[in-house]
Formats: structure tokens, sequence, C-alpha cells
């Protein structure tokens, strides 16, 4: 789990340089050069989507993803774990499997009908970001078990 959690990390901070050096170009190309192009703009958003999708794996393994404060920030370290465990067991998982499934088809019939951009100098292969979306699930429902794992370690400190 440790290997996959420092890919992620290492992954999502390349793919955001890669996505604030797109945006460089876009502006420069825009406010210098009076120009733009669609593929680069799409590309903008194709990157961050990754850096969201990939990244919500990699803030869960660090504890900075959103939680219910007052009911978790005074309680002791146990009871801590035991509400990691059962949010992850019982809303992340479920979510996690949810998205997984129900994106699959999403991303064949993308795939099935070669869908493209439907601006003119827009990308092709429209299913490739898709595919992003299950793919990251999949590895967030990875996550969440490396993340039960580590808790339960916790309570039983």
């Amino acid at each position: 789990m440790k290997k996959l959690h420092n890919f992620l990390g290492n992954f999502t901070s390349i793919v955001l340089l890669l996505m604030i050096l797109n945006v460089f170009i876009d502006v420069v190309l825009r406010y210098f050069f009076n120009t733009t192009f669609i593929g680069v703009q799409e590309i903008e958003w194709h990157l961050f989507s990754v850096v969201f999708l990939f990244g919500i794996s990699y803030a869960l393994n660090e504890e900075s993803h959103v939680r219910v404060d007052f009911l978790y920030d005074n309680r002791s370290t146990k009871i801590k774990a035991y509400i990691n465990i059962f949010g992850t067991l019982f809303f992340l998982i479920p979510f996690a499997l949810f998205i997984t499934y129900g994106s699959y088809h999403f991303v064949y019939d993308s795939f099935l009908y070669g869908e493209i951009s439907e601006d003119p100098g827009g990308l092709a292969y429209r299913w490739l970001i898709k595919l992003m979306i299950p793919v990251a699930f999949v590895v967030l429902f990875i996550s969440a078990i490396g993340y039960i794992q580590t808790n339960i370690k916790r309570v039983s400190q």
C-alpha cells in the first residue's frame, strides 16, 4: 500500500506540473499572440480531472480528506480509528464501487462510438479521459482497504 501511496503522490504531482505548464502556454498564446488552440484548452481540464480523481486517494492516505470535524476532532485516537473504519466501510467503499460500476458503460459507449471532441481542433479519444473515472475509483477502493488496515492497527495499539 505504501508503494501505491507514494506512486499516487508522485504521479499527481507530475500531472499537476504538466497542467500548470499547459495553462501557462495557453495564457501566453492567448494574451501575447492573440490565439489559442482548442486542444490545449481541453488538455487543461483533462489534466485537472486526473489531478482531482487520483488526488482523492492520496488525500485519504495523507489524512487530509474532508470529515465532519465536530464528530471527530475531540476524540481519542481509538475512537477516531473506529470512526474512520466505519466511514470507510459504510460510505467510501460503497461509493467507490458504485461509481466504478456506474462509469463502466459511460467509458465503454465512448470507446465503442469513437467519441471525439465536438469542437473543431479538439481532442480525439474522449474515452481515455473517461476511463480515468473507473480507474481512479478502483484505486480509491484499494486505498480505502489500506486505510482500513491502518486504522485497525491504531485500534489495536
